[in-house]
């Protein structure tokens, strides 16, 4: 009896895996670029992998961070936001895998690097490069309205309801992801069946 406990206890610590906030741009925050590093966002997001469950937080002063559409983010196009915010601390959980797009909504700053593409992935993909430009098959001639190309506004889940609610400036949530539970189901079965 006391293994089949110890094993259900195993179970129980393997299954649940504690999502992670990240803080864009690390201890720099939210930023416009030094000039000679305006893919320093495109390189933080190399350096990170992100899951379904994740948070994004968004630390910047007189500045903004705008959700866009896959073709805004490349154009640099601030003018239909799927949300916005402005408040200084803005968190964003990502809980669908795919690929988000978020500019600084400050004139002039996304054309300069403030611009950043997350490609979440579920637990069980692999990370894939992130383009740092659009091929040329995604440049639409002139006068021709590109159909959008990234995860519906459902996709991820901003904490506020809109972006003049306020976000708990102390936010440190863990959220429990039960998507990667096969694995540690197979462990356990094997675990229960050495047990017996």
């Amino acid at each position: 009896m006391s293994h089949l406990f110890k094993c259900v206890i195993l179970f129980i610590m393997l299954c649940t895996t504690a999502a992670r906030d990240f803080k864009v741009g690390d201890h720099f925050g939210w930023h416009v670029p030094d000039p000679t590093d305006t893919s320093f966002y495109t390189h933080w997001a190399e350096r990170n992998r992100f899951q379904v469950g994740d948070s994004l937080v968004f630390e910047y002063e007189n500045d903004s961070v705008l959700s866009v559409e896959k073709w805004d983010y490349f154009q640099c196009d601030a003018s239909n936001p799927i949300t916005a915010f402005d408040n200084g601390k803005s968190i964003l959980n990502l809980d669908s895998a795919g690929a988000f797009y978020f500019i600084s909504g400050t004139a002039h700053h996304c054309s300069r690097g403030q611009k950043l593409l997350v490609e979440v992935m579920s637990p069980q993909h692999h990370p894939v490069p992130v383009p740092e430009s659009p091929p040329p098959s995604l440049l639409a001639p002139q006068g021709i309205t590109p159909s959008p190309m990234s995860p519906s506004p459902e996709a991820f889940s901003p904490v506020a309801s809109s972006p003049y609610d306020s976000i708990e400036e102390d936010s440190a949530s863990i959220m429990l992801s039960s998507s990667a539970v096969m694995a540690p189901f197979a462990t356990f079965l094997v675990v229960l069946l050495l047990a017996l």
